[in-house]
């Protein structure tokens, strides 16, 4: 017999289930701080003795380093939803500096961010902190080159290979006109920040070795990043809508993935996994969304979206409106 589906006023319910959750706690904090931010210390201290001796030393420790890094950034973000302290000084101290080690500034890039939170499975609303997709329609509407650049831009190889690592390296460095003043400092200070630790670590390895650690590890971190946040959003049951349709509770937990990852990815992705509860209350710290997903019932009946389905959500190219699913250009037929 097939489960029936909750109704979107058993999504509403579910922001009251939520509640009890939201509070951190700072022991579970604290406690993450330091598993995270010292063991990545630690690795970049092995790396630099590493390479005394040979890249190849560093490069598995960079892949680690990497794993660290990406849970540097689920802080960095839990900090910018105001999740990880009670305390606003605190969020935002750790999220300057977490945003330094993983090259992205704090008040920019939560800003795009919150707007994603607001927007996130509305048709009406792309284009801000979210993966750029277009209907069938759209791209069928568009000129043969632009056609051409969006069929790169999707291809898995660029978004989660060469994409990835130019928005970390390149993209994060730059202000734009539209930015507001808090978020250019933002950039700015970011910007000094990271010139400052190569300064210091080149003075003491040499710029060349600075490098040879550096650059493995945040593209590593960058692509696994990108293709979680990717995984999070596009993927084969994935429910969007137009803008008079959208609901925040039904869209929380029908367009945003609970990604089931082994328990050792899960560890490093900071339980981001669990993102339909993360986008019902970004409120959560995310060392409860396990918690909070496995104590009631409504969640545990949202379908995970496992390493299977994962591999078929890369192919993923465009949204179909009238069978209201992503398609990939072959069932496009375009």
């Amino acid at each position: 017999m097939t489960q029936k589906s909750p109704s979107s006023n058993q999504y509403k319910l579910g922001l009251k289930l939520i509640s009890p959750y939201k509070i951190p706690k700072v022991s579970s904090s604290v406690w993450q701080l330091l598993n995270t931010f010292v063991p990545y210390v630690a690795i970049w201290f092995l790396m630099v003795y590493a390479i005394q001796f040979s890249w190849w030393y560093v490069l598995p420790l960079s892949i680690l380093a990497a794993g660290f890094t990406v849970r540097l950034f689920i802080i960095f973000h839990d900090c910018g939803h105001g999740a990880f302290f009670k305390s606003k000084a605190w969020n935002d101290t750790v999220g300057i500096f977490f945003g330094i080690l993983t090259f992205t500034p704090y008040y920019r890039w939560h800003h795009a961010h919150l707007i994603h939170h607001r927007t996130a499975g509305n048709l009406d609303k792309r284009g801000v902190g979210d993966v750029w997709t277009l209907t069938v329609e759209e791209f069928n509407k568009l000129p043969k080159g632009r056609k051409l650049f969006y069929r790169i831009y999707r291809n898995p190889f660029i978004m989660f290979g060469l994409g990835a690592v130019l928005i970390f390296l390149i993209t994060n460095r730059f202000t734009r006109k539209d930015f507001s003043r808090r978020e250019r400092i933002s950039v700015y200070v970011t910007n000094l920040g990271i010139v400052a630790v190569a300064v210091g670590i080149s003075l003491l390895i040499g710029f060349k070795s600075y490098l040879l650690i550096q650059i493995p590890v945040i593209y590593f971190a960058s692509a696994s990043g990108v293709l979680l946040f990717y995984l999070q959003h596009q993927f084969p049951d994935v429910h969007w809508y137009r803008d008079e349709e959208w609901d925040y509770s039904t869209v929380a937990i029908t367009g945003a993935s609970y990604l089931k990852l082994p328990k050792i990815l899960q560890w490093f992705s900071g339980n981001i996994g669990f993102h339909h509860i993360h986008h019902l209350s970004s409120k959560i710290p995310n060392y409860k969304l396990e918690k909070c997903h496995t104590e009631n019932d409504l969640f545990v009946q949202v379908e995970p979206v496992t390493f299977k389905k994962s591999l078929k959500s890369l192919n993923l190219r465009l949204w179909d409106e009238v069978n209201q699913r992503l398609v990939t250009f072959k069932q496009a037929n375009v």
